[in-house]
């Protein structure tokens, strides 16, 4: 955990110099640059891994106490120019996808949630591309709600395999990154190229359900000090800093 002063110089270093209040308490990663990016495949065995540090999904937003074989989480992070590497390693008894069209209740399925703020400018991002709430459904489909208010299809952003280990899932994600002048429909955006010392908004959770209508867990890696804890999908103020450096 850090003060606000540190994540504001943090985000000067990054060009970032009008950047919003966030909320306290939010952590700060460092992800390590990968010489070779893992290959996204849901194995964990690629060495980018092993330069990087295991950091927990464990802070209950929704729903009752679980038990660690009902759910648990931990994730990793690490970049090259192109794109922004996730890995996730996740125990989930009952692995269940009520709702087969991928645009209707996608958060209530079993699904994993990558909130990712190019510039950690924090505000709202509702209906706008000041971040994205990317919701990857099992299928490996990324959904978030457009600029006009409706849930979109965003596949095209990420790269998303997972494979089942024994009582383990392996989830990795390879991820274009985009600046909030994004626009859905056109042709013409372009994927920042990343570098060392950038820093972006980054909180990773995950929708847990075992066979109800609705969700009945929702799980993240920061904590929501005040307010509805659900609210990531609007405010990019709960993120955590994501520096990308050169090595841990």
């Amino acid at each position: 955990m850090f003060s606000r002063a540190i994540l504001l110089v943090l985000c000067m270093a990054a060009g970032n110099v009008d950047a919003r209040p966030h909320s306290d308490g939010r952590s700060l990663y460092k992800a390590p640059f990968a010489a070779e990016a893992p290959v996204t495949d849901g194995n964990i065995d690629d060495p980018a891994w092993s330069t990087a540090r295991w950091r927990d999904i464990n802070y209950r937003w929704l729903g009752p106490e679980y038990a660690e074989t009902d759910f648990s989480g931990k994730f990793k992070v690490v970049w090259t120019e192109e794109r922004l590497y996730i890995v996730v390693v996740i125990v989930d008894d009952i692995l269940f996808d009520s709702h087969r069209d991928p645009l209707v209740q996608y958060w209530d399925d079993d699904c994993l949630e990558v909130f990712l703020d190019e510039d950690y400018s924090g505000g709202d991002h509702q209906h706008n591309h000041n971040a994205f709430a990317y919701h990857m459904s099992l299928d490996n489909r990324a959904i978030d709600i457009g600029t006009n208010g409706e849930a979109r299809d965003y596949s095209h952003h990420v790269n998303s395999q997972w494979r089942q280990h024994g009582e383990t899932i392996v989830w990795e994600l390879a991820i274009d990154i985009y600046k909030s002048d994004y626009i859905d429909e056109s042709p013409n955006n372009v994927p920042v190229i990343l570098q060392s010392g950038k820093v972006m908004g980054l909180m990773i959770a995950y929708c847990d359900n075992d066979g109800s209508e609705l969700r009945e867990n929702f799980v993240g890696s920061e904590s929501v000090p005040s307010g509805p804890k659900d609210r990531g999908w609007i405010d990019a103020g709960l993120f955590g800093a994501l520096e990308l450096v050169e090595s841990n």
